[in-house]
């Protein structure tokens, strides 16, 4: 893990031996990608992360259980924007159906060989 990069989103990494806390942003502070304050060592203040702390827990090395993150991550992002665009009262429901059926296809499990035997 000494070297191991981790994508914190937005164009940011950080080096996971140098992240020593993560917290997930608040009601009202969440918004436009915005998901967790990530605490990295030789950095004063917190960066503000586009993924939830257990997508970047599980790049870590700390959580391989959690094979689904950047899924939930795309769900996440997908609902916040059609909550966003509801209350703005522009809703495309072209481009919303788009990026729902790109993150259900992600879902989906491959078909099994057919046997030849």
């Amino acid at each position: 893990m000494a070297e191991r990069m981790v994508f914190l989103g937005f164009g940011k990494w950080a080096r996971a031996d140098r992240i020593y806390a993560l917290e997930p942003l608040g009601e009202g502070e969440r918004g436009h990608g915005r998901r967790t304050r990530v605490w990295v060592d030789g950095i004063p203040e917190p960066v503000v992360a586009s993924r939830t702390e257990r997508t970047i827990l599980a790049e870590m090395g700390q959580d391989t259980s959690q094979q689904f993150s950047p899924i939930l991550d795309e769900a996440l992002d997908l609902a916040e924007r059609l909550a966003a665009a509801a209350e703005e009262g522009r809703v495309d429901l072209g481009d919303l159906g788009r990026r729902a059926r790109s993150v259900l296809e992600k879902t989906v499990k491959p078909p099994e060989p057919e046997a030849l035997f």
